[in-house]
Parts: C-alpha cells; structure tokens; sequence
C-alpha cells in the first residue's frame, strides 16, 4: 500500500543543514494501523506529512499502490491527495464560520461532488460518529472531542483508502481523548482504511496492529 525507498527530508536553517529524515525504507500494508512514535523534534510530523503528499522529500521515493507519486505533477499529486487521503490533525482546523455539516463537506464539495451527494454523505458520517444531534453547531460551539468527531468525519467524506492522523488526542483529557480512539481503531477495523497515527501515547500504539519509533532521522522497531 504505502512504500518509502531511501527517503529523506533535510532543511536548511541559517545556512545549516538539517538532516529530519535519512534514508528511510518501510512497508505499511493496505488496512494495517500503524502508531509512529518518538520525542518532539524526531521527524514525526515531517514524516506523515510527505505520507500525506503535503510535502517533498529532499531524496528516495514515495510508492502508493505501487505508485512513484512524486513523479506526478502538483495539479495531480493534489487530486490524489483529496480522493485518497483523509487528515486528522491535533488542531482540527475547522472553518469556524462554517458548522459541522458545512465542515463535513467541504472536502466532498471541493473534490467536485454535488452538493445533494455531499450533504447526505457528511450526514451519514456524523451519525456514525455520534454527532447526529449537532450537525448545526459551529466549532466554537462544540467541545474539543466533538471538534475532533467532525474532524474525523472531514477526513473520511472522500472514501479515502488512506486515514492519516497527526497527534489527534494530544489536545483532549484522558477520557475524551480515549473515545477518540476508539473511533479510530473501529474504522480502521470496520472499513479497513489503511490508518496511520503520529502520538506520544504508548497505550494508543499498543492498539494499533504495528508501531515504529524515529529517533535521530531513522526508524527502529518500537516494540
């Protein structure tokens, strides 16, 4: 499903070289859940944010279903990107101007499905994440668990094969955070979406099928 090969990510600050990524190979098989471990500054975010075609590496290849998709052009890599990956992120980035429907749909509405479609779909999904009764309410009028429902949601109205989630329960209590979880270990489990998440939370990693750590730009077995 997803295959790095000799990737790596290297920035350039005050006329430094930093090495974020080295040569990174790895497997993730179609339906798998992976936790992606390691202290701030290892490289994790980087990491799924070129998953997530979000950015380049500096070197090596990105292989999804057996597809160098960084020989694509920009116009094209992004239409990738919007059918096939869906983004969770810690900060949901929610329209504040829009509420949880609107919010829902926008991906749906900006891949160039019709609005009808669209607005059934978001609705389905917020259902199954049990937010039926608050479709009207803006992010501001929510909590910070059902901002990440919808957020959830957002990132699924796509169908995407790919579910990508950088720290989704880093800004969320214990027990808000843990149903989270559980939304995400159930779809990866019902709908065998491939499911990447970066976290500090070994417990999470625990529940996902596979995790590996980085420290110093490279991937070593975390368990």
């Amino acid at each position: 499903m997803i295959k790095l090969e000799n990737l790596s990510k290297t920035f350039i600050k005050d006329g430094n070289k930093i090495e974020v990524l080295r040569g990174l190979n790895y497997e993730i098989e179609k339906g798998q859940s992976l936790a992606v471990l390691g202290v701030s500054g290892s490289g994790k975010s980087t990491l799924i944010h070129i998953l997530g075609t979000l950015d380049h590496p500096s070197d090596g290849h990105l292989f999804i279903n057996g597809v160098n998709v960084f020989e694509w052009e920009e116009k094209k890599i992004a239409l990738f990107r919007n059918s096939t990956i869906g983004f969770i992120f810690q900060f949901n980035n929610l329209l504040p101007e829009f509420d949880a429907l609107e919010n829902t749909m926008m991906p749906a509405l900006i891949g160039g499905i019709n609005k009808k479609e669209a607005h059934q779909k978001a609705l389905q999904l917020l259902t199954e994440v049990g937010l039926e009764h608050r479709i009207r309410h803006k992010p501001g009028e929510l909590s910070g668990g059902e901002q990440q429902r919808v957020a959830i949601a957002r990132a699924l109205v796509m169908d995407p094969e790919i579910l990508l989630a950088d720290e989704p329960t880093g800004d969320l209590d214990t027990e808000t955070g843990k149903k989270i979880e559980d939304v995400l270990i159930k779809l990866n489990e019902t709908k065998k979406i491939t499911l990447v998440v970066v976290t500090h939370n070994t417990l999470l990693a625990e529940r996902m099928s596979g995790s590996i750590g980085l420290r110093d730009g490279k991937i070593y077995d975390y368990k």
